[in-house]
């Protein structure tokens, strides 16, 4: 009977601490740059925050599915507003948090320079091209637009090969397994990947932009720690953090009529 009290009450110490953990879904764009955010808030709150990374799209689906996540991180702003349309997300809590962008990054030893623009994915040298997924992954979309818009997107098709998110296209491309690639901007600005090769921002005037929004998930099992950690990315430190990764500040009024979409 004690053994069966002992378990009982081991679980359910369990329970709680897995109702007070803040389950948060992250496009992978921000795998560089949210662990730090993560430790810092959980060593000024005592909240443990447990952080999942994948592709937006990926994740839009699971949580269509009843995924268990309080926040949603995207990489998209349509994603949290289909959510909140679906009834599925609290459309009061889309919170835009940054504004990305896409590098074409090379590793060392390449002989192509990334600084000569999307025309050098032409050269002979570059048989792989890296990009994330474009079915689900802004990201992807983001490196379709910019090719179709310099014209290149017909002539290096055959090239693409493509990570299921945007983390996986830059591992391609670090591991080898890709001579170039079109990735996020916060993910070539991590040590490891500055160490392992160059990178070349590519015109904002060639694709749209990447605006990126957060929201809370209706089905929240922790909605306070939800939103106290939704509140904790507007301090202007973590803002600062953000911007070394590549980041900037989100356009004023992108979220506006989020209820009408």
């Amino acid at each position: 009977m004690k053994k069966f009290l002992l378990v009982f009450l081991l679980c359910l110490c369990a329970s709680a601490a897995a109702a007070q953990e803040i389950a948060v879904a992250a496009a992978s764009d921000l795998s560089s740059v949210f662990p730090q955010i993560a430790a810092q808030f959980e060593k000024e709150t005592g909240r443990k925050v447990r952080v999942s990374y994948g592709s937006s799209g990926q994740f839009f689906l699971q949580i269509e599915n009843g995924a268990p996540y309080d926040l949603f991180f995207s990489a998209d702003l349509e994603y949290p507003r289909k959510l909140a349309a679906e009834g599925l997300a609290d459309p009061g809590t889309i919170q835009q948090y940054a504004v990305g962008k896409i590098v074409l990054y090379v590793p060392n030893g390449s002989k192509v320079d990334p600084a000569g623009g999307l025309r050098v994915l032409l050269s002979p040298p570059v048989r792989r091209i890296a990009i994330a997924n474009p079915a689900h992954a802004p990201y992807g979309r983001a490196a379709v637009e910019a090719l179709k818009s310099a014209g290149l997107y017909e002539p290096v098709k055959s090239k693409l090969v493509m990570g299921e998110n945007i983390s996986q296209a830059a591992q391609f491309v670090q591991s080898g397994n890709a001579e170039a690639g079109l990735i996020a901007l916060s993910l070539a600005s991590s040590p490891a990947m500055r160490s392992a090769g160059r990178f070349a921002e590519l015109p904002l005037s060639g694709y749209t932009p990447l605006q990126q929004a957060a929201v809370i998930l209706k089905s929240s099992r922790n909605r306070a720690g939800a939103e106290l950690f939704l509140a904790y990315l507007r301090r202007p430190e973590i803002a600062a953090l953000l911007a070394r990764y590549g980041f900037t500040r989100p356009v004023a009024g992108a979220i506006r009529d989020t209820g009408s979409r």
